[in-house]
């Protein structure tokens, strides 16, 4: 996606106006961490907003269908859509949770002058983003304490017999210990503080095992967490806001519903 920036301030905002005939207002791109944030127009902003992790086995970066892709759709609803390109971990687990934390940090720092109320960020990602989402749903940091957290396809186990191997390798390394397996494997970290969760998925799922969403949504609903998981039949991996998605239109009439429901 080609975005109409004009650099201000190296290494610092880069600002431009959008032409606002729906909910899009201003664009605004950082560079530490690589942050665009998508801000909707005045008159329909809510005070929500959402940081956004596209997938991409944690070595590349899905970041058009699952990722810039969903701001119009936020924006229209409402919310600030904070697109994040996370450093690649290259096996150094705390390298993508350290951009998280600093864009969350980044949004609250802003949020007077933007609109956003910041009880009201949440954080959404799909495949290895969604791991890395739900790593920073049940991983708070004084910076970091996302309100709902928007899960698609996720890998969520670091766990041998259900992970995606090229996403706990490259989060974790060749050989990782038991200890940082269990670490990292979101459906063993979930507590009563966990925030509510949406999950989307297809049955059909041969990247990802589904067992990840649903050891998840087990967990979450053990300990009391409002979660809503939708299920397609077909659809394979890594759809995120393509329309050739067969359940495309039904999945996002269900994530309207539920983000105005929050």
């Amino acid at each position: 996606m080609k975005l109409p920036f004009k650099k201000i301030l190296s290494g610092l905002i880069l600002v431009c106006g959008l032409a606002s005939a729906h909910g899009q207002g201003r664009i605004m791109e950082f560079d530490s961490p690589k942050l665009t944030v998508f801000l909707p127009n005045r008159h329909v902003a809510t005070g929500k907003a959402v940081v956004v992790c596209p997938g991409g086995g944690y070595t590349h970066l899905a970041k058009d269908h699952e990722g810039f892709d969903w701001a119009p759709l936020f924006n229209n609803l409402g919310m600030a859509c904070a697109v994040l390109q996370y450093k690649l971990p290259a096996g150094d687990n705390t390298i993508p949770m350290a951009d998280v934390d600093a864009a969350f940090k980044l949004l609250a720092d802003s949020a007077s002058v933007w609109g956003i109320n910041p009880e009201s960020i949440g954080i959404m990602g799909s495949s290895a983003g969604g791991h890395l989402a739900s790593t920073a749903a049940t991983h708070t940091s004084p910076n970091c304490k996302p309100a709902f957290q928007i899960l698609f396809y996720p890998v969520i186990s670091m766990q041998d017999e259900i992970t995606h191997m090229g996403s706990q390798r490259g989060l974790l390394g060749e050989k990782p210990s038991a200890e940082l397996k269990n670490q990292y494997s979101s459906d063993m970290r979930v507590t009563a503080s966990t925030p509510q969760a949406f999950i989307t998925l297809s049955a059909d799922d041969k990247a990802v095992p589904p067992a990840n969403s649903l050891n998840y949504f087990t967990a979450l609903q053990k300990a009391g967490v409002p979660v809503s998981m939708f299920i397609y039949p077909t659809g394979g991996h890594g759809w995120g806001y393509r329309t050739n998605f067969k359940y495309h239109d039904n999945m996002v009439n269900e994530l309207t519903t539920w983000i105005k429901n929050l």
